[in-house]
């Protein structure tokens, strides 16, 4: 389809010009009137059709290797998320590695931290109202 879109292309440009000749010496007939007409229709439509298949390439080709906007967003995205995460960590010489081994000794680390949980006599069941003195309201006569 190319090498005939570009043949009619030619041709059609071709026979404008000349058109174009003959109307700077000699008044057109309708006929010829008409045929420069629909030769400059076709021209356009052809030239906009190309376009379209220019602008359509141009997308695909961005959409495969990617724009600039969408490789810097990534880059972003994936820069942030390497600076917020633990790959290890070096304690006393030694270096932990892996997911499994950092969440088991951070866990360690904070619960020696806070020390073990205590039992306390506190409670915080509502029901239990018996051992809370009760305020007593005077009776005064007015």
């Amino acid at each position: 389809m190319n090498g005939n879109f570009r043949k009619e292309k030619e041709e059609l440009f071709r026979l404008a010009g000349d058109l174009d000749i003959k109307a700077e010496s000699q008044i057109l007939s309708q006929q010829e009137l008409d045929l420069k007409q629909s030769v400059n229709e076709r021209i356009t439509q052809l030239l906009r059709e190309e376009e379209i298949k220019w602008f359509q390439r141009a997308k695909t080709k961005d959409m495969l290797e990617g724009d600039n906007n969408t490789k810097y967003f990534h880059m972003v995205a994936n820069g942030k998320r390497r600076k917020t995460r633990i790959f290890q960590l070096e304690q006393e010489g030694k270096v932990i590695e892996g997911q499994e081994n950092l969440k088991v000794f951070i866990t360690k680390y904070y619960k020696d931290l806070f020390g073990s949980s205590q039992r306390n006599n506190f409670s915080l069941d509502e029901s239990q109202i018996n051992d809370i003195p009760r305020l007593m309201r005077k009776k005064t006569n007015c």
